[in-house]
């Protein structure tokens, strides 16, 4: 019995953290609509200044907190509002996905520079282990306050938002803003006021987690990813939903980690309970009703043609014979990953760019190919290669399936958790518990694959015919079927397309070219292993595919190509630069945040700039354009040969 007790304290303990991070992340979304993917960043930086104080400056306990939660916190939640969130309004679904990623990248680069990690640090407790005994087992006082703590916030925030004007204006200003304005509020104030609440309970979940873990950026910040599922739950709404969810989730946790036979596979996945309910609550719990898109201002970049695409392809390919012979054998293998980055990039922008589905599991796929590519006739074969393709397919289907019915916010959820769950399960074992699998190089008749002059070539040739032919299937039929599902899935049905059968297609062919991809990124090390595809790496890959412009293939090339040239120009090692390796790391963190940051004052990317260059030298002295109708919309015209002009051009 006194076992079974010590198990519930410790879930009710971890529930309420938990409890916490799910509040936090509901006051967000219930007040602005944006779910904040850099909720446990901000919980990670808060401890990290908690510990300065308390620790490094000595300054006392109870003030240290009251710095952190009552000033540090809520002025970080107010610069978050006024530089990176304002601009996000009306900006496509997967906008503020990609900004808030790049804030979590940007605050884990920072504490990073700010905070040598190879010097360990922890939180003592706040009371030295002192507590009192509840039928023969010891309960401390900090143990007692975390669930105290979720008490008190949830009665204050119910009482804030039932029975106060500021918490009516508060849920008000997320369903009409100028409505708000009308009757006297003040939607901005409100907004500010709704993230300094998040920050700080985001500094509160962060401080108690830091007093039971280590301080520890990327440990910190992903135990935060726990109380996504709590969240969910309660629909991003639901307060007191949340909680006992976050509660129901800990306590089962604990018991089944401690009560479940310690099977291999089960104890893989023990720790990824959290993350199978959240999978689970957004297939199972009903969804938003399916509304039509709205028109945000952004216009697309114009489809390229099959003669430019050609010709920009070639020239890529010429560039690259005339580069190879002077770059290293470590500069050409990077360089060739490089190109198996932008394949993968490039699968987002026919998912993400061209259908509006913000996928963050590609590199799960990805490494499903290597995985393939590894195991089918001993690596090096063109077999390997369709088994990479057909595997990460097959794979991709079988998510898609499940999962036709999110869009947005609750599709990137959904990948996210399937990618998180991947890497726990499958990875750690199939690609080698501290070993590696060997991937050979395709062998192509009379082209010496081996050497990384000859593979850096074919990688480059590979992109480049991905590109034309992912061009090609926009300009076709089936890409006018998919920008309009994008644009208005409820006049495609009634039209008589099928949104769904076109979602598993998309999704089938995206998962297929990152398993291609993967195969590529595999064959030009010789060999991949657990660390070679962490479910964090597709979070940059989305971020990569809009810094380059995700509508656009030279966007894929571009986000890739910022990331090899990151890679060889600066990463090797210059003390008399950077200091040391460790902290010059982190600089890529830093500046791939505050690159993804930019996305939310231009969602078009660094592609996209130059398309509008481009465009102007183009269109002038010519009549300028008429803007598109609503009856000229994709979803009305793309059956019909004057629509594909106008798709083309518009989109």
């Amino acid at each position: 019995m006194t076992l079974f007790l010590g198990y519930l304290v410790v879930g009710l303990v971890t529930g309420c953290v938990y409890a916490l991070i799910a509040s936090g992340l509901v006051v967000t979304y219930t007040t602005t609509g944006i779910f904040n993917f850099a909720h446990g960043a901000i919980a990670m930086a808060s401890a990290y200044v908690f510990w300065q104080l308390w620790q490094g400056w000595h300054i006392p306990t109870i003030i240290s907190v009251l710095l952190v939660l009552l000033i540090f916190a809520p002025l970080f939640g107010l610069i978050v509002e006024r530089v990176l969130m304002r601009p996000l309004d009306g900006k496509p679904v997967d906008v503020p996905i990609v900004v808030t990623l790049g804030l979590l990248l940007l605050l884990v680069g920072l504490i990073n520079l700010i905070f040598d990690q190879t010097k360990g640090r922890h939180l003592p407790q706040f009371f030295n282990g002192a507590g009192f005994t509840v039928a023969g087992l010891l309960v401390t006082y900090e143990q007692l306050i975390a669930a105290l703590s979720i008490v008190v916030v949830a009665i204050a925030l119910r009482i804030l938002f039932r029975q106060t004007r500021i918490g009516i204006a508060l849920r008000a200003v997320v369903d009409n803003s100028d409505l708000l304005a009308m009757a006297g509020g003040r939607p901005v104030r409100v907004k500010q006021l709704a993230w300094a609440m998040s920050c700080s309970l985001a500094a509160f979940a962060g401080i108690l987690l830091a007093g039971i873990n280590a301080l520890n950026t990327i440990n910190l910040t992903l135990l935060v990813v726990d109380g996504y599922a709590a969240a969910i739950i309660g629909r991003l709404r639901n307060l007191p939903t949340a909680i006992g969810g976050a509660l129901a989730i800990a306590i089962g946790q604990e018991l089944l980690f401690d009560y479940l036979p310690q099977w291999g596979f089960l104890t893989r996945i023990q720790g990824q309970i959290p993350i199978l309910v959240l999978f689970l609550v957004l297939i199972i719990l009903p969804q938003d009703r399916l509304r039509t898109a709205s028109f945000t201002g952004a216009v697309p970049p114009r489809v390229a043609s099959l003669r430019s695409s050609v010709a920009v392809g070639a020239a890529l390919i010429a560039a690259c014979a005339i580069v190879a012979p002077f770059l290293s054998d470590g500069n050409l293998r990077n360089s060739s990953k490089g190109f198996a980055i932008a394949i993968i990039v490039l699968s987002l922008i026919l998912l993400t760019g061209y259908g509006g589905m913000a996928s963050l599991c590609q590199m799960t796929f990805a490494g499903l190919g290597a995985f393939a590519m590894g195991h089918v006739a001993s690596g090096a074969s063109w077999l390997g290669v369709l088994a990479a393709i057909g595997l990460a397919g097959a794979v991709g289907a079988l998510v898609a399936l499940p999962t036709l019915r999110l869009r947005g916010l609750y599709l990137a959820l959904a990948t996210f958790a399937f990618a998180a769950f991947m890497d726990a399960a499958f990875f750690g074992e199939s690609l080698g518990t501290g070993g590696s699998l060997n991937i050979g190089r395709v062998k192509i008749p009379g082209i010496p694959t081996t050497s990384d002059q000859a593979f850096f070539i074919v990688t480059c040739v590979a992109f480049v015919l991905c590109s034309i032919g992912v061009l090609a299937l926009r300009r076709g039929p089936f890409g006018r079927k998919l920008v309009a599902a994008n644009d208005s899935p409820a006049a495609c049905a009634t039209l008589g397309v099928s949104v769904n059968s076109t979602k598993l297609i998309a999704f089938t062919i995206a998962a297929a070219l990152a398993g291609l991809g993967g195969a590529l990124y595999g064959g030009s090390p010789g060999q991949v292993d657990a660390n070679d595809f962490p479910y964090l790496f597709s979070l940059t890959i989305l971020l990569l595919a809009r810094v380059g412009g995700v509508n656009t293939a030279t966007g894929a090339f571009l986000g890739a190509a910022s990331l090899t040239l990151f890679t060889i120009f600066v990463a090797p090692h210059n003390p008399t630069v950077f200091g040391h390796v460790l902290r010059l790391a982190q600089l890529q963190y830093v500046l791939t945040g505050l690159a993804a940051i930019s996305v939310g004052r231009d969602p078009n990317g660094i592609a996209g700039r130059f398309t509008d260059v481009i465009e102007r030298v183009r269109s002038a002295g010519r009549p300028q354009p008429q803007f598109m109708t609503a009856a000229g919309s994709p979803a009305a015209v793309f059956m019909s040969e004057e629509g594909e002009g106008l798709v083309s051009t518009a989109q």
